[in-house]
């Protein structure tokens, strides 16, 4: 069975920082490409960031610069750093596991940027 449990949000005031973290377990995660995604209140869930297993990465635009995705395969963990938040970055923050053909899911952390 798979399993993506997610940690590391919370309240942070703008400007500040925030490491959330993904443990995978019941995937060969080394084989596997991780990502983040986003759902803000009232809009679709979008994609921020992603790293494949070669270790190439991929940003949103409105991250770039602000957000670094990194993995440790040895622990089966994803991060996503943040840093220089906005209000704008306020959402549930989702764990994304592919490995084809399917595609697994965590349950999600807030992220809530204050002013």
């Amino acid at each position: 069975q798979v399993h993506l449990v997610e940690s590391g949000g919370g309240l942070v005031q703008a400007g500040g920082s925030l490491r959330l973290s993904c443990v995978a377990s019941g995937i060969i995660f080394s084989r596997s490409t991780m990502g983040w995604y986003r759902q803000a209140p009232g809009k679709g869930r979008e994609w921020v960031a992603s790293m494949t297993a070669g270790g190439t990465t991929s940003y949103l635009d409105s991250v770039k610069g602000r957000f670094t995705i990194s993995r440790d395969n040895a622990k089966n963990t994803v991060f996503l750093q943040m840093n220089s938040l906005k209000l704008e970055d306020t959402a549930v923050y989702y764990c994304n596991a592919y490995t084809w053909p399917t595609e697994y899911w965590g349950r999600g952390t807030q992220v809530t940027v204050s002013s």
